[in-house]
């Protein structure tokens, strides 16, 4: 059994959930996490195998990894999705799954048996035509019936919404009276900057804009303030006698890196300790080499900076030379 400090930062934060990417494909083309002219995708040789997933987990597992997330690109369009995902659900760990909710009407049994209780879906707007114009794609329909599909059996479910001004800005509101007779989490995420989304902070929607139009419509008394859980991402609230609630990533204005515990792996096997870090360390090489990836893991971990991988003030968080030597979003895993 390796021990847990191999999780451990120097920091001091211990590092129990695991992000793996298993594909950089996705069926969608969102604006803030694809380049307008698409990516050059990794080849199939250099791509992690279902059998390598999940021995680089079961090595996580063995750390200390109590909870696995699996992304993409977008997961359920891996062929081989069902056998990855049944087989993590063996790991004796929390298993979720971030998906944009397309396809999830072909895995319903497939999460039920994985022991999948819950999922965060993407969604960045109520409006078809916005819907189609920021994800490229033309499945705006096939998206509600499949949440409602999910809602029908008894998933948790979080939407994740991507705010950007002057494009979802004016549907915060409608977002938040989603939640007024259906128990699920709206999470209202900052527009983040990576590779070829075209990032700039004046399209940045911030935590403090946010809760400004809720407090306006419902009242400062009403928007109740919930306690966060433990190495949480988001600030959470409700409003009052609403079945269920609101929150927002505030990666930017208000970032949460003193109590991060997360690292992501990327669909071609390389481990990096933060989303906005722009060096990665390979597994999957060591690994087909039969070496032990365990000193590897170690090391990235320790590398790890205090905040958003070095970009630690407004000016570094700014500055394209920096984000942009990070991959984009696709490429990342969500």
């Amino acid at each position: 059994m390796v021990p847990n400090t191999l999780l451990q930062d120097t920091h001091g934060r211990e590092h129990h959930y695991l992000r793996i990417s298993i594909t950089e494909h996705c069926n969608l083309r969102c604006t803030y996490c694809m380049p307008a002219e698409g990516i050059s995708l990794t080849s199939k040789p250099h791509l992690m195998t279902a059998d390598e997933i999940v021995t680089i987990a079961q090595t996580f597992v063995d750390a200390g990894v109590t909870k696995i997330r699996l992304t993409g690109g977008e997961p359920l369009v891996r062929k081989d999705a069902k056998d990855i995902i049944a087989r993590l659900g063996k790991l004796g760990v929390e298993l979720t799954i971030t998906t944009n909710g397309i396809l999830v009407h072909n895995f319903i049994d497939t999460f039920k048996e994985a022991g999948i209780t819950g999922l965060n879906v993407s969604i960045d707007s109520l409006n078809k035509e916005k819907f189609n114009l920021i994800t490229r794609r033309n499945y705006f329909d096939q998206f509600w019936q499949n949440l409602e599909l999910l809602d029908q059996h008894n998933f948790k479910l979080r939407l994740n919404v991507v705010v950007m001004k002057g494009f979802n800005d004016n549907e915060i509101l409608d977002f938040i009276e989603l939640t007024k007779n259906r128990n699920i989490m709206i999470r209202f995420i900052e527009f983040m900057p990576f590779d070829g989304n075209k990032w700039n902070k004046d399209k940045l929607v911030s935590y403090a804009e946010i809760m400004n139009q809720a407090h306006d419509k419902y009242g400062i008394t009403e928007v109740e303030r919930l306690i966060d859980k433990p190495n949480d991402t988001a600030k959470n609230h409700k409003i009052a006698g609403y079945k269920g609630s609101f929150s927002v990533i505030s990666s930017v204005t208000n970032p949460f890196c003193s109590t991060c515990n997360r690292i992501r792996l990327t669909a071609d096997g390389k481990l990096k300790n933060c989303l906005f870090s722009n060096t990665e360390t390979s597994l999957l090489e060591t690994l087909r080499a039969g070496k032990s990836i365990r000193p590897l893991i170690e090391q990235n971990i320790k590398s790890k900076h205090a905040m958003r991988g070095g970009m630690d003030d407004d000016a570094k968080f700014q500055n394209p030379a920096l984000f942009s030597q990070n991959r984009s979003m696709i490429k990342i895993g969500g």
